[in-house]
This record gives structure tokens, sequence and C-alpha cells, in this order.
């Protein structure tokens, strides 16, 4: 079984497909890790996130232990991802990656912006998360204060709604639901009403 699950940053979508994939036994893969790494391996290069010959050639080269490295969830590579994975040449050299982990039996969970629409369009379950921007900048702020990092709520409200902008108006893969997806609002849920959401609406879908 593939479970695909979509959404903008910070709805909640990596939280609920890793607890999808732990209720269901499959292996579990957050695919803007990849394209996190993408990024930090540019900047750990000293190059710019918008060098799309250094991006190609980190994503090729992409090594997977680069995706338990921390730093992948700072602000700074979570923006360098953001432009990297606007690039269709960088998206072609991931998806093979993603869809080899989908294949496995007996199934993954996998959560991103685009598994439902271009890399497992024939998954049995398409669930796209989503919640208002307000409510986004308010758990990735507070996200944030926990790690220790200073962040202003309305800083982080701004650059959220700049990556929705991009992640949206990109020509590679934009952000949007599959027509076939179950919608689900986490705005006013918290993790446990999500959670019995999202499990009710994957049991509907197979």
């Amino acid at each position: 079984m593939i479970i695909a699950v979509d959404g903008p940053v910070a709805a909640g979508k990596g939280t609920l497909a890793r607890r999808l994939a732990a209720h269901y036994g499959l292996a579990y893969l957050d695919t803007g890790a990849l394209y996190r790494a993408v990024g930090l391996a540019l900047l750990d290069a000293g190059r710019s996130a918008d060098d799309s010959a250094a991006a190609l050639a980190a994503a090729r080269a992409l090594d997977p232990a680069r995706l338990d490295d921390p730093r992948l969830r700072e602000e700074r590579v979570g923006e360098a991802a953001s432009r990297v994975a606007a690039m269709q040449p960088v998206r072609d050299a991931l998806l093979e990656f993603q869809r080899d982990v989908a294949a496995r039996p007996p199934g993954a969970v996998l959560d991103g912006r685009d598994i439902a629409t271009v890399v497992c369009p024939d998954a049995e379950v398409k669930l796209f998360v989503t919640a208002s921007a307000e409510a986004r900048a308010r758990r990735r702020h507070a996200e944030l204060t926990a790690r220790g990092e200073t962040a202003d709520l309305d800083e982080v409200l701004a650059d959220l709604q700049r990556r929705d902008a991009r992640d949206q108006a990109r020509d590679a893969a934009p952000l949007r639901p599959a027509a076939d997806a179950s919608l689900l609002d986490t705005t006013n849920l918290d993790i446990e009403a999500a959670f019995r959401a999202a499990l009710s609406l994957t049991e509907g879908a197979c």
C-alpha cells in the first residue's frame, strides 16, 4: 500500500505521515528532506541555491545518510530547498529514489508537495493536508523557538507565504491537491484529532 501525503509547509503532513507509517507498519519517506539535503549541500559548498548546475550535481550525488543531518530543519536550509525544488532537472534526478522507496513491499508513506500528482499518481491513498497560513506560522514559530532559535512570528508568516507562492507558481510540479485526494484541514485540530481524521480518510480510501 502506498499512502501519499501532500500539503504546504507546517500543515502537519510530516507528523501525520510518520504516524500513519507506524500504524500500518510501512516505510516512511520525508521527500522534502531530499530537497533540503540538496540545499544544504549547496550551502556547505558556498554555492547559491539558484545555481542550477550545482544543484543538479548535488541531487545526483545525494548521500541518503545526509537525510539524518539535524541541520536540515534550519530555516536557511528550508529556503534553499524551496529554491532548488523549483528546478525540474533536480526533481527528475530525485524522482527515481522516491519511487524506489514506494515500490518496496509492503509499501510506504511518502509526504511532500507532489507525491499524489507526480511521484506516486497511482497511490491507493492520497491525502492533502492543509491549514491556514496563520496557524502554520504559529506552529513553525513554536518549532523554531523550541529548538532555541530566535524567530519573529511576523517574519515566519511572511517567509511561509513566500514559500507557498513559490511552490504553487513553479512550473515544475506545482503544489496542488490531486483531483482524487482527500482534503484534511488541520487549522483547528490538535495532533491527535488530526491523526484520527487522517486514519479515517485512509481507511475509507482502502
